[in-house]
């Protein structure tokens, strides 16, 4: 059991893995808080899984990658205070494009349901998850009825982790330290994020130190671990 003072009594694991999503904003700090909780979790001797979204459950990985370069022309990498680059993607919202957006999104739910289920009966004692489908609901166009309607669906679809962090971040400051899509498109999405983080009762971490982030993570985690304890 996660205690306060962070103590793990291994033996009253619930026996199917805790499940944990990071979501947010682009530089919101999710890599930071990922690697502070794996820390945390395995120096408490907790056997840790993690899964990249983009890596691991995006289906036609290498063609969406692809076409969006060729298409939109958009930079490649990962943006840094000292090399910038504008990346055109997500943020792209043409209605064409958010056809094709729409369609991978409903694939990418049924590949993350099947790895939901070969996760349930792994035998690891958590699960963590860089982004989930919730990061990419948020990118959609929720001015629009239609696609208001089909976000819901995806969301109907979507497996409920044990616990759902959105981290939310100030938009200047997260486009500060990575510089890779515009201004008005980070409030735009931080706007959704926290919308989506309402509606499916996700744990929203406020803006904060990194440190205080990191306190606010592990005891959402350890108040979690008890109530699965309470209620197997």
């Amino acid at each position: 059991m996660l205690e306060p003072q962070h103590n793990v009594n291994d033996r009253m694991l619930p026996s199917h893995p805790m499940v944990i999503s990071f979501s947010g904003i682009d530089g919101a700090g999710k890599s930071t808080q990922i690697d502070n909780l794996i820390t945390h979790l395995t120096a408490a001797g907790l056997s840790i899984t993690l899964i990249t979204f983009w890596d691991n459950v995006v289906m036609l990985k290498a063609l969406r990658e692809g076409a969006g370069h060729k298409v939109f022309k958009g930079d490649k990498g990962v943006g840094s205070p000292d090399a910038p680059i504008q990346r055109r993607d997500k943020n792209v919202r043409s209605p064409i494009i958010t056809v094709f957006r729409m369609a991978f999104y409903l694939l990418d739910a049924f590949a993350l349901r099947k790895i939901m289920r070969r996760v349930k009966q792994s035998n690891v004692d958590v699960v963590i998850f860089d982004r989930y489908l919730l990061d990419e609901v948020a990118n959609l166009n929720f001015d629009n009825a239609f696609v208001r309607a089909y976000a819901h669906l995806l969301l109907k679809l979507m497996p409920k982790p044990s616990i759902s962090f959105v981290l939310d971040a100030d938009p200047i400051q997260a486009f500060a330290r990575k510089p890779e899509y515009p201004l008005d498109f980070l409030h735009i999405n931080r706007n959704a994020y926290l919308r989506l983080a309402r509606e499916v009762g996700a744990t929203i971490i406020p803006p904060s130190t990194i440190e205080a982030a990191k306190a606010a993570v592990v005891e959402s985690v350890a108040q979690r671990q008890r109530s699965l304890q309470l209620h197997p």
